[in-house]
């Protein structure tokens, strides 16, 4: 017994601390089965993080909001495949055929956010799967997502995440 682990794996024997422990070890085991991909989708599905060590944050991805109005639906399509490019409230605007100010209301009541943060959220969703999936530079990786800069991206990633890039990727990537 090692009361400072959330779990033991000695490869015929795993045994866990508790309830959420024992689905850190599922998670471990099905990383150690299945590779760290299926096991960060798993735990996506769950709301959980794909791996957890004692302090860490958690990386879990942000609960799915309701279902946005069919009238946003195609610009957050769109945006979404256009994270590379400059996406500012006024451009949003445009392409939504709406005034500003109205599609920041509409943004806060359908999905509790505002535009900019919304496409932050999601540029540093698309720089976690890269970093999970790739073995891209961080450079690269921040030009893809639309941050601009490696240096953006970490500035970044420790505000929103608490850890850098290369943490992040030694911990999920797939490698």
């Amino acid at each position: 017994m090692d009361p400072d682990v959330l779990f033991v794996d000695h490869g015929d024997v795993a045994t866990s601390a508790g309830t959420g422990a024992g689905i850190d070890l599922c998670l471990h085991l099905v990383r150690s089965d299945h590779g760290a991909a299926y096991a960060a989708q798993i735990a996506r599905r769950m709301v959980l993080p794909p791996h957890r060590e004692g302090s860490q944050l958690q990386y879990a991805a942000q609960p799915a909001p309701a279902r946005a109005d069919e009238s946003l639906a195609p610009l957050l399509d769109w945006a979404t495949s256009h994270l590379d490019t400059r996406l500012t409230l006024n451009h949003l605007a445009e392409r939504a055929g709406l005034s500003s100010r109205t599609l920041a209301r509409r943004f806060t009541g359908q999905l509790g956010t505002s535009p900019g943060q919304w496409v932050l959220g999601q540029r540093l969703d698309a720089a976690r799967i890269l970093l999970e999936q790739t073995d891209l530079p961080v450079e690269a990786i921040a030009t893809r997502g639309g941050l601009a800069s490696a240096v953006n991206l970490r500035r970044r990633f420790r505000r929103h995440l608490g850890t850098t890039p290369g943490a992040y990727r030694r911990a999920f990537g797939e490698t």
